[in-house]
């Protein structure tokens, strides 16, 4: 800030005196001080009295002091010098600030008092209007607490004939910033580490003075480590060391980096985490498929969902795991470059499917619990992280089952026996059927074909009759195999009804027995002179049965969801 000093004031006037004409601003030098005031010579007849309280500065009131004053008449009706300190000052400040805005320099301010739309302000004895949209420029403060301090304004407006001016802290902050900024440009670049203060902590960073202007240090570059916000680190009005990182001319933006002045945790990072380490680390974070966990400043693993338990299948991981809990782990893989971890909590325990072949055999009896129900059979569970397969077609061994939850429930606990154990692909597979002798089984060895046997009417059908035999075993006689005939199979038979059958085939592979009502047609005896000829016998086959019945001649492969 340039302004005129006293001396300079003094030979601005001394030269311009040519005698004292009313209206003017004179010199005088204090001659004498009173209680009230002080006598002053401004070299007329009479002496001239100035009230103490035109002096702002009571030094300015000394003996042989000089003052400026303004005339104002040459005398009043005492015959004294009618004569104005503080219309003199007004006058000589007029003139510095004049001078200040037509040279666009900077002044300092004192804040006096809040007013309408901002604050009355004292520039050198002058009072002058500061806006509330000018007080401070980016960041906002307690106008309360600036009453009385000086700052420095820039002059946007004067009107000499109404005695008008108004300030700008903003653009005075501006325009030293913009003066700062140019100095800081030319002595730093990018890469070195200076000196700077916390001056002010936002949610996304901290604005640091690095003299005179604010670099921002983004909260990604305060630490290595995760954090939810600068305040974790940085105070106000700390001191710290940064690194210049961003120097963007055009735009004055400065960033800079405090953890740059850090080695990277994750440098040489395998050599110091081995594959297979223990660790013991603290949950930071639960999302839907795992839980990151911090190993150490700036070093976080995931622990995925699948490597959380043996024993659970785990489908929320927030329900095993919370945010601050402390866990071990063990480092599966580590891919430096993409900086990732994962970790394992479920290794930290024994593998129950590494016992499995000792703790279970092919065709042992168990009690397992049901724990998820599929189109093509159940998910048991033997024990703590051991799952088993019981597939629909070892349900029963005479009953075709179409839907698994029509016959097991979630939950349910059912006898079964191991039919096939696969440790490496970790793979059960179980029957509830083979529980049981198989029935099929038993009658083949107990019958024959040609052999005549009971059994009793268990279903009525258009087309013939359901019998239940013996060991729960239900075969169909179609029409054509039944002695009753002329009418339809519900007005001839009754349900329950014992009937006396005979066993026409065995069909092992197919697991099929033929029945028939009636005796084989027989020809009829003929004279010896003529050879018997032979008579059709009736051309119901074994094939015509089972597309009645609707069973398939062949076993259908599994499906690959099937064996799955």
């Amino acid at each position: 800030m340039k302004s005129l000093s006293n001396d300079e004031v003094k030979k601005l006037l001394d030269s311009s005196f040519t005698g004292l004409r009313v209206g003017e601003i004179v010199r005088a030098k204090v001659i004498k001080k009173t209680e009230n005031g002080v006598l002053l010579n401004l070299g007329l007849k009479a002496e001239g009295f100035l009230p103490l309280d035109e002096f702002t500065d009571p030094e300015d009131a000394a003996v042989n002091g000089e003052v400026y004053v303004f005339l104002e008449a040459f005398e009043d009706r005492d015959g004294f010098p009618v004569i104005s300190k503080r219309k003199a000052d007004f006058q000589l400040a007029w003139d510095k600030i004049k001078h200040i805005y037509e040279n666009s320099e900077l002044a300092i301010a004192t804040i006096r008092k809040r007013i309408k739309g901002g604050f009355a302000v004292d520039l050198i004895g002058v009072e002058a209007f500061l806006p509330s949209s000018q007080i401070e420029f980016k960041s906002q403060i307690d106008v309360d607490s600036i009453l009385g301090q000086k700052i420095g304004v820039k002059i946007v407006k004067i009107n000499m004939m109404r005695k008008n001016i108004v300030v700008s802290r903003r653009m005075a902050v501006e325009e030293e910033q913009a003066k700062a900024r140019k100095k800081i440009f030319i002595k730093i670049k990018i890469g070195d580490v200076i000196d700077g203060t916390v001056r002010n902590i936002t949610d996304f960073g901290a604005f640091i003075d690095i003299g005179g202007i604010d670099a921002l240090l983004h909260i990604t570059d305060i630490s290595w480590s995760k954090i939810t916000h600068p305040a974790e680190i940085v105070k106000i009005n700390d001191q710290i060391k940064v690194k210049v990182l961003v120097m963007d001319r055009e735009t004055g933006r400065v960033a800079v980096g405090l953890k740059q002045l850090t080695v990277h945790p994750w440098e040489k990072i395998e050599k110091k985490y081995l594959v297979g380490t223990k660790i013991t680390g603290r949950v930071t974070s639960v999302v839907d498929y795992g839980a990151f966990v911090e190993i150490e400043k700036g070093i976080e693993g995931l622990v995925h969902v699948s490597e959380m338990s043996w024993k659970k299948d785990v489908k929320d991981p927030s329900l095993l795991l919370k945010v601050g809990d402390t866990v071990e782990a063990v480092v599966l893989s580590i891919a430096r470059d993409e900086r990732r971890i994962s970790l394992g909590i479920k290794q930290t325990q024994p593998d129950p499917w590494s016992t499995v072949d000792e703790q279970f055999q092919v065709g042992q009896k168990v009690v397992v619990q049901v724990t998820n129900l599929k189109d093509f059979g159940a998910f048991v569970q033997l024990i703590d992280g051991v799952e088993g397969l019981i597939h629909i077609n070892d349900f029963f061994w005479d009953k075709k089952v179409k839907k698994t939850s029509d016959f097991l429930k979630k939950g349910q606990k059912v006898e079964a026996v191991i039919r096939s154990i696969d440790r490496k692909g970790r793979r059960i597979s179980l029957s509830i059927r083979h529980t049981k002798e198989d029935p099929f089984s038993q009658f083949i060895e107990k019958h024959n074909e040609g052999e005549k046997i009971i059994g009793k009417v268990s279903d009525i059908l258009p087309k013939g009759i359901r019998l239940m035999l013996e060991g729960g075993i239900e075969e169909f006689i179609p029409l054509n195999y039944l002695a009753r005939r002329g009418k339809k199979p519900k007005d001839l038979y009754q349900l329950g009804e014992e009937i006396e059958v005979l066993i026409r085939k065995i069909s092992p592979r197919l697991r099929q027995i033929i029945l028939s009502e009636k005796e084989p047609h027989k020809p009829a005896p003929k004279k010896k002179e003529e050879p018997p000829k032979p008579k059709p016998v009736d051309t119901f086959t074994i094939g015509d049965i089972i597309k009645v019945q609707g069973i398939p001649e062949e076993e259908p492969e599994e499906t690959e969801e099937e064996k799955k």
